[in-house]
């Protein structure tokens, strides 16, 4: 089911969350202010994070395009 819309919409909401959380993990792991945190860091890693994401998308197809509660993400 690679290459639906309900498959692009479901992989691209878990890597934009995936993305979120591991820069919301990274940055409450630094004791700094917002200014000196390392953001080529942890925007790396936050990157590594959701690549790996995407990976596991493709890798669960029909999990990722799977039946929805989300009329959103319905295809049309």
């Amino acid at each position: 089911m690679i290459g639906t819309k309900a498959w692009a919409l479901g992989a691209l909401e878990r890597a934009l969350k995936t993305m979120a959380q591991t820069l919301i993990a990274l940055i409450g792991t630094e004791a700094v202010g917002i200014t000196q945190l390392d953001w080529p860091g942890l925007l790396s890693v936050a990157a590594t994070a959701t690549l790996l994401s995407v990976l596991t998308s493709i890798v669960n197809a029909d999990f990722t395009a799977g039946p929805s509660t989300n009329t959103h993400r319905a295809d049309e």
